[in-house]
C-alpha cells in the first residue's frame, strides 16, 4: 500500500458515509457543507459533474476548516492536478487508467481508484493502491459481486457507490470489507436549490449514526 492509500484509508474510516454532492452554484458549496457537519458527516465528496465544482470545493476548503473535502469523478490526469491546487484533502475516481494510476501514484494527494472487475482491481492493486470505490455498487453486481471479489484480493477495503441509500446503507456497511459508503441521498439536488439545509443536516445525523462493521 502505497502512502496516498493508506491516508485515503485513514480519512474514508471517519465517518460512515460519504455524501456525494453534485453543486450546481458555488454559493451553496458553505451552507451545505455546515449542514453536513452539523449532522456528523465531515468527509465530503464534491463531484466534477457541473463548471461549479471546483469553486465550490475551494469555498468549502476556505471557510470550513472542519471538512474533509474531496474531487469526485477524477477522470483524467488534469483533473487530478486541479484537485490538489484547489487544496482538497483527496481525489476519488469512478474508473481508472493506467494515466490516472501513474499520476495518482506520483503525487501526494490521497486517491481512491473506482473499480468494478477484477482486471480493474488488480491494475490499482499493482500500483499500491488497496482502498477503491466499487462503482456502480447495485448495477455491477451487488455485495455478492464485492464478496466475490474480496476472495483474491483480501487485502482490499471498499467504498461501494451507485444504488446505495437510506433504505440498504447499513447492509452494506455491515459487511467487514466496508470501510464506508457513498451515497446522494444525503444531499439531494432538490434540497440544495431550495437551501432545505435542516433536512440536510437531518439526513447527515441519521447517516452519521449508521454502523460499520
Amino acid at each position: 500500500m502505497n502512502r496516498s492509500s493508506s491516508k485515503a484509508r485513514e480519512l474514508l474510516a471517519i465517518a460512515p458515509v460519504v455524501p456525494v454532492i453534485t453543486i450546481e452554484r458555488v454559493s451553496d458549496a458553505v451552507p451545505l457543507a455546515r449542514a453536513l457537519i452539523k449532522g456528523g458527516l465531515r468527509v465530503i465528496e464534491i463531484t466534477l459533474r457541473t463548471d461549479a465544482a471546483m469553486a465550490a470545493a475551494a469555498a468549502i476548503v476556505a471557510e470550513v476548516p472542519d471538512a474533509i473535502v474531496g474531487i469526485g469523478t477524477v477522470l483524467t490526469a488534469k483533473n487530478l492536478e486541479q484537485a490538489a491546487k484547489t487544496g482538497v484533502a483527496f481525489a476519488i475516481s469512478p474508473g481508472t487508467s493506467p494515466e490516472l494510476l501513474r499520476a495518482a501514484a506520483d503525487g501526494d494527494l490521497p486517491y481512491v481508484p473506482g473499480i468494478q472487475t477484477a482486471s480493474e482491481l488488480t491494475a490499482s492493486v499493482t500500483a499500491g493502491f488497496d482502498v477503491v470505490k466499487f462503482f456502480p455498487a447495485v448495477p455491477a453486481g451487488g455485495l455478492a459481486a464485492l464478496s466475490a471479489l474480496s476472495g483474491p484480493f483480501p487485502g482490499v477495503t471498499y467504498c461501494p457507490t451507485g444504488g446505495i441509500g437510506e433504505a440498504n446503507a447499513a447492509e452494506w456497511l455491515a459487511h467487514p470489507k466496508i470501510i464506508a459508503v457513498g451515497g446522494s441521498w444525503i444531499a439531494p439536488a432538490a434540497d440544495i436549490k431550495n437551501g432545505a439545509w435542516s433536512a440536510i443536516e437531518n439526513r447527515a445525523r441519521a447517516a452519521s449514526q449508521l454502523r460499520k462493521a
